[in-house]
């Protein structure tokens, strides 16, 4: 029974990360959106067991931004968990962009994020 506390203390904690290339891939979506190089990421969860797999995370542009102050999320889908190589969709908050949109503007953006990544991969 000693040990039970602190597991629920673990476990009652923040989610930790599941999927560091989900994580790695769905910022550098954020990144190439924002086009910035750097990004002021607060919480991530990812979720590499559910379909689509994805990842999200809190996020400001500011750098001098706190954690808890960050309200603003950024949330990717993709087609493969153990290696993201193309994304479904992806939303800034409440806007989402997908191969699918009818938005025009939104639907460049989308392709825009693909081409970007499928640079990154074929560049490493």
């Amino acid at each position: 029974m000693k040990w039970l506390l602190p597991v629920l203390c673990i476990a009652a904690g923040p989610a930790y990360a599941q999927s560091p290339g989900l994580e790695t891939a769905c910022m550098a979506v954020a990144k190439n959106f924002f086009l910035v190089d750097t990004l002021n990421v607060g919480v991530v969860q990812s979720f590499p067991e559910i379909a689509p797999p994805g990842a999200r995370f809190k996020y400001s542009e500011r750098a001098d931004t706190k954690k808890s102050d960050m309200t603003d999320t950024f949330d990717c889908e993709f087609d493969n968990a153990n290696a993201p190589t193309k994304i479904l969709r992806f939303c800034v908050s409440r806007i989402c962009y997908a191969a699918d949109e009818d938005d025009p503007e939104r639907k460049r953006r989308f392709q825009e994020m693909q081409v970007l990544l499928q640079r990154a991969k074929t560049a490493h």
